[in-house]
């Protein structure tokens, strides 16, 4: 592995401990190297306190260490004002001679702009070290900005010979324990979750992270007619929640009527709306109504499927789905198969 690389791997490294909290902004990692060694490196937390850039420069107390120093930095720094101000103008203050970029920021705030500005005042500027992995470490983010709209995971539980749910209500858990822990790992890593009527009416699901820790998703629920019973865990007010339905808009203990159109297009106004939002990823857990709604319109990012030991003979079967293997793990006594679009 080259040199660049090792320090840039590093940096996506300290980036992931960003995952779930950063959201709307990008995960980003930086580490400062000087002679071979790594003398800072710092991560960004969460939205609205420091970027990466700024946790890892202000570990720095020797500020002259800087002078022959390289900044390693997952994402292009930043060049405008928002909550904080921009990473670009600290690196020139502290004369840091040299900065090595992952990939360039797709916001159009940035958008090349911080590099531009780097290189007019004398900087060294190395572009795109690791620029796939550093893509991949920010693939809801670059979704979000290239395709306006969020990165859509759609996910579910299937039976060995192909069901989704069985006509005998007693199975209702086809995946074991570890699915359901891992589940609710992904469900604190994402912006919100979405499951269809019909899914609230048999399950009454509660869509938080109960069997993890961190913070809940936005839950949001597709309604037509508002007949969801007000006793259900959706309606509950625990956290936030959307409801999509033809109703008036309005809004009570944490949740949030929208109305909207349930007609051909009706996926594009819901993801329209999440995007006016900044709401940057979506988890579709069901039902199979709902699942292969996005299947058939091709508006999904990846898929996650738990192929589960338990045989259910008949019921629901489970939606079919094209896209590409990326993995294929054993979770458990299940098997998890994760496609990409």
């Amino acid at each position: 592995m080259k040199f660049k690389e090792i320090f840039m791997k590093r940096a996506i490294q300290l980036a992931k401990n960003g995952l779930g909290m950063t959201s709307p902004n990008p995960m980003v990692g930086c580490v400062i190297e000087r002679n071979g060694f790594i003398i800072s490196e710092g991560w960004h937390y969460k939205k609205g306190i420091n970027h990466a850039e700024v946790n890892a420069i202000n570990r720095v107390q020797d500020k002259d260490l800087f002078l022959d120093s390289t900044l390693y930095v997952t994402l292009e720094p930043c060049v405008h004002f928002g909550r904080t101000s921009p990473c670009v103008d600290l690196i020139i203050k502290n004369n840091i001679p040299r900065v090595v970029i992952g990939i360039k920021d797709p916001c159009d705030k940035v958008r090349g702009l911080g590099v531009q500005k780097l290189k007019e005042i004398g900087i060294e500027v190395i572009e795109n070290v690791l620029k796939n992995q550093c893509r991949i470490l920010n693939k809801r983010f670059f979704t979000f900005h290239e395709k306006n709209r969020p990165y859509i995971i759609l996910k579910w539980a299937q039976s060995h010979d192909g069901f989704i749910d069985s006509n005998n209500k007693k199975e209702s858990f086809i995946s074991g324990i570890y699915a359901k822990q891992l589940n609710h790992k992904w469900r604190s890593e994402e912006d919100s979750i979405l499951v269809g009527r019909k899914t609230v009416l048999n399950d009454n699901p509660k869509l938080n992270v109960r069997e993890w820790f961190g913070s809940n998703p936005i839950r949001i629920f597709l309604d037509k007619e508002l007949r969801i019973s007000t006793s259900s865990f959706i309606l509950d007010g625990s956290q936030k929640t959307i409801i999509f339905t033809e109703k008036k808009n309005k809004t009570q203990k944490n949740t949030e009527y929208i109305q909207i159109s349930f007609d051909k297009k009706i996926i594009n106004h819901i993801l329209n709306f999440l995007y006016k939002r900044n709401i940057l990823s979506l988890i579709v857990e069901g039902g199979k109504e709902t699942l292969e709604s996005f299947i058939k319109e091709n508006i999904w990012d990846e898929c996650r499927i738990f192929i589960c030991e338990k045989t259910l003979k008949n019921g629901l079967k489970a939606p079919k789905i094209g896209g590409n293997l990326f993995q294929k793990i054993n979770i458990g006594n299940d098997k998890l198969c994760i496609k990409i679009f």
